[in-house]
């Protein structure tokens, strides 16, 4: 890791805001930045890097961003903004309402179950809110997991293939899964990093299994490595 001293005055920083993001990007923000040895320091919502490692960090935030983002958009610190008192909102639908301020990249916060949105924003977000208490409202990718049994089925697979590379259920199994896993789509409980690593290694076995060049060594390995990715988290 490069050694710098953000306290030096000579010293060129970058600075980029993650105000938007919520603890657990930040959370896989900061896991990233630790694995790529990217030298950082947190000021309050912001990460600040020296400038020779500004492309670095871009080219993480793009990553990060394809796997985690969108991200929400601050609301800026000097509009007061206009406040709705959530409350008696069942959780769903606030989880609905957050998703859809987030595609629609309207400035807000939130403050517990209360919302603040920039105050050129209020008659959109007027619009939302009736589109959700009146059921019309359908934002895509909003409180989507994965397949139900997604990770126990991703186990019995590896499992069979790591035992047989031919074996038919297995591969079955796989083909059938995969094409319907996405990133952003998590089991519950399981960080977006982390289901991102055990997609990429179900894909490569799936590619693995699919091509007809492939040695058997190379898709017990592939198995084998997705195994060890799911393991611990089925029963």
């Amino acid at each position: 890791m490069l050694e710098w001293n953000p306290n030096d005055p000579d010293t060129v920083k970058v600075h980029y805001d993650v105000s938007g993001w919520s603890i657990d990007q930040r959370a896989e923000l900061s896991e990233a930045l630790a694995e790529a040895d990217l030298a950082h320091v947190w000021e309050d919502e912001e990460v600040v890097v020296p400038e020779e490692l500004e492309a670095d960090v871009d080219a993480l935030f793009a990553r990060l961003e394809a796997v985690l983002g969108p991200f929400a958009v601050a609301l800026d610190p000097d509009d007061p903004g206009v406040e709705y008192g959530l409350d008696e909102w069942p959780a769903p639908d606030r989880q609905t309402l957050a998703h859809a301020l987030i595609v629609a990249e309207i400035p807000h916060r939130w403050d517990g179950p209360t919302l603040v949105v920039a105050g050129d924003a209020e008659s959109s977000v007027d619009e939302l809110l009736d589109g959700i208490e009146q059921g019309t409202l359908v934002v895509a990718g909003a409180g989507e997991g994965a397949p139900e049994g997604a990770l126990d089925t991703l186990f019995a697979a590896s499992d069979r293939l790591a035992r047989d590379p031919d074996d038919r259920t297995g591969r079955s199994d796989l083909a059938d899964l995969v094409p319907r896993l996405a990133p952003a789509a998590t089991p519950y409980g399981m960080s977006v990093a982390t289901w991102a690593r055990i997609i990429d290694a179900a894909r490569a076995l799936g590619d693995l299994a699919d091509d007809e060049a492939s040695s058997s060594s190379d898709i017990i390995g592939a198995a084998q490595d997705l195994r060890s990715l799911v393991r611990q988290y089925v029963s």
